[in-house]
């Protein structure tokens, strides 16, 4: 067994772990009581165990003075104590066989000193004496459904196929709470904090060939080993999307990596020479990050870039027209039949019904127009993909125009983006996004995102 594949045996062990022990965790509601809520919340189906010098059970569970002290094999440790005690918890877990330890805890290499950065570097040497392995120090660590792991309660137990890597704990926490409402779900989430020993180039390469992973999320504030790092986006790329936000490209940027996890940045020239290179796909701010992550998890293959826009709004339209030429997409030429069948349906007065198509505000009220004015676009060969912009103006409407284009997605194959209308009723836009047909907030974002996925499509494919 190469050395690689004895690393990605270790992440794939740490990540399906059979048992996990808590260290530190508290009796009352601090900090540190959440890992352990989280847990509980996420119904984890192997053993737990409570470490505490202070307690002898915590919440039913028994509790034990120390890792060593307890009686059966443990997996995993969750370190949450005081940087001055993590050493000897870090020792008591390498003692015992532990084959991989999250430390939550911080104070090291992000505090700019020398003892901070040499804290760090014993604290690796200890554990890979045993053959253990560090996520962090100051991280969140893992959230995985599928095993029962979770660094937050209340995140969602239902498994997708989303991977992320984040150097940030709390954008990894708010993300794998907000995604789900918009239909992302993960299947791995690693939070690395300092990354004094797994670093992201580690689970890049893990993500990459794990096979309940369809695309790859990461938030990345600095690289240790640049070359290695390069190989392993490469590598990751080639096999499926690999979303990726990178900080600390401008001075402002960087002295805050610094400070947070004590990431060395990169130079913005030097790093769109790795995207380019790469493959990766680059994006900029949550927003960018979570559309992405939407329309790679949604959008079906092959795509096209011919676009067809239905519109209530006409300035919408107009915009979206403008969107999809910004973002070099094309819009379709529709067909003589298809206009003849629109003009069938769409009122003659105050629409349009050259490509976009505007079906007049008078569609809100009588769904129907928005209806048969979407099942008739998408059925024009000529179009490969479809933008709607529109809603109706009462529970009733929004019902009948969701399940018709639901159905509309599933019956053609071909790519459905929904853009909202400002003001209008939200609440059934889950519907959508559960339904595999990616909602945005406006039909920028929406080109944007659907001529993100179509290059990589395309990139791919040239390398195949």
């Amino acid at each position: 067994m190469t050395s690689t594949q004895q690393l990605l045996q270790r992440i794939d062990e740490i990540l399906h772990p059979r048992s996990v022990a808590i260290v530190g965790v508290p009796r009352g509601m601090k900090t540190g009581k959440l890992f352990f809520m989280a847990l509980l919340d996420q119904g984890f189906s192997g053993s737990i165990y409570p470490v505490s010098t202070q307690a002898d059970e915590i919440d039913g569970f028994k509790a034990y003075p120390s890792v060593t002290a307890i009686p059966g094999e443990v997996d995993l440790a969750i370190i949450l104590v005081p940087s001055h005690l993590t050493l000897s918890a870090v020792r008591e877990c390498a003692a015992k066989g532990v084959k991989g330890a999250v430390l939550f805890t911080a104070g090291y290499k992000e505090m700019g000193t020398e003892e901070g950065c040499a804290q760090e570097e014993e604290l690796v040497q200890v554990a890979r004496a045993s053959g253990m392995r560090l996520i962090g120090p100051n991280c969140m660590g893992i959230y995985a459904p599928r095993s029962g792991l979770s660094f937050f309660p209340q995140l969602t137990r239902e498994p997708g196929p989303v991977g992320l890597v984040s150097h940030s704990g709390s954008l990894a926490n708010i993300l794998c709470n907000t995604a789900p409402q918009r239909g992302i779900r993960f299947s791995k989430a690693i939070s690395l904090g300092n990354e004094c020993d797994l670093t992201s180039a580690d689970f890049l390469l893990y993500l990459g060939s794990d096979s309940e992973t369809r695309l790859i999320g990461a938030y990345i504030e600095g690289i240790k080993d640049g070359p290695r790092f390069f190989t392993a986006l490469r590598t990751a790329s080639r096999k499926k999307p690999v979303i990726l936000w990178k900080v600390g490209l401008t001075s402002a940027g960087a002295q805050a990596a610094a400070s947070h996890t004590g990431a060395l940045a990169g130079a913005r020239d030097v790093w769109e020479g790795v995207v380019r290179q790469t493959g990766a796909v680059p994006v900029a701010g949550f927003e960018d990050w979570s559309d992405a992550l939407m329309g790679f998890a949604m959008l079906p293959e092959d795509l096209g870039d011919r676009m067809a826009i239905v519109s209530g709004p006409g300035g919408l339209a107009v915009s979206a027209a403008e969107a999809c030429a910004e973002n070099g997409l094309r819009l379709a030429q529709l067909s003589p039949e298809t206009r003849e069948s629109l003009a069938c349906v769409v009122p003659a007065t105050g629409t349009s019904l050259r490509n976009p198509i505007d079906v007049g505000l008078t569609a809100s009220l009588e769904i129907g127009i928005y209806i048969q004015s979407i099942q008739t676009v998408v059925a024009d060969p000529a179009v490969d993909a479809l933008v709607i912009i529109g809603a109706g103006l009462s529970p009733e409407t929004n019902r009948l125009y969701t399940d018709a284009i639901v159905e509309t997605r599933r019956q053609s194959g071909k790519a459905i983006l929904m853009v909202n209308i400002p003001g209008f009723d939200p609440s059934y836009i889950p519907q959508f996004c559960n339904a595999g047909i990616p909602y945005f907030e406006s039909s920028e974002r929406a080109m944007k995102t659907y001529a993100r996925v179509l290059r990589y499509q395309q990139w791919r494919k040239e390398r195949r």
